[in-house]
């Protein structure tokens, strides 16, 4: 199975998770997106983008390699993601462990993007769609690998 997940490059962008190696998806705050990080397993890939950015595009590849993790966050009074309804009895948000797997040569920017895809293909592409985390299909996963590594 194949994913997209977004982060700002400025908050933690590919080259942090090529130094870290592997780190906890975290932080997540919309149901839907953590909807679809509950149906990730390990051994799935995620395509990394850069949003908030000029130009926003995917930069490179990781990998699950944890699932159903508790998002720590969610108990962290400092922290932006505090939950106050979360208890460790009862957690609200679960992530992902991802490690890094490859770096892009070059930025596949949403410009590219929207040249190769439909917007039924690739939901980032769809006006108003701002979730941090979507599936994506095999074949238009392939199609990626082939644009970022030909």
């Amino acid at each position: 199975m194949y994913w997209l997940m977004k982060s700002e490059p400025e908050v933690y962008g590919i080259s942090d998770l090529q130094a870290e190696g592997k780190t906890i998806w975290d932080g997540v705050r919309n149901y839907q997106a953590r909807n679809f990080l509950r149906q990730m397993q390990v051994g799935d890939r995620a395509f990394f983008y850069h949003s908030n950015t000029r130009p926003p595009g995917i930069a490179g590849l990781m990998q699950i390699t944890a699932a159903q993790v508790i998002d720590p966050t969610q108990f962290e009074a400092t922290s932006p993601y505090f939950d106050p309804k979360a208890t460790p009895a009862a957690p609200r948000w679960q992530t992902v462990e991802v490690a890094f797997e490859q770096q892009f040569p070059k930025l596949l920017t949403l410009a590219l993007l929207r040249e190769h895809f439909t917007d039924a293909e690739l939901l980032i592409l769809r006006r108003g769609n701002r979730l941090s985390v979507v599936p994506v299909d095999a074949p238009v996963a392939q199609k990626i690998l082939a644009l970022a590594n030909g």
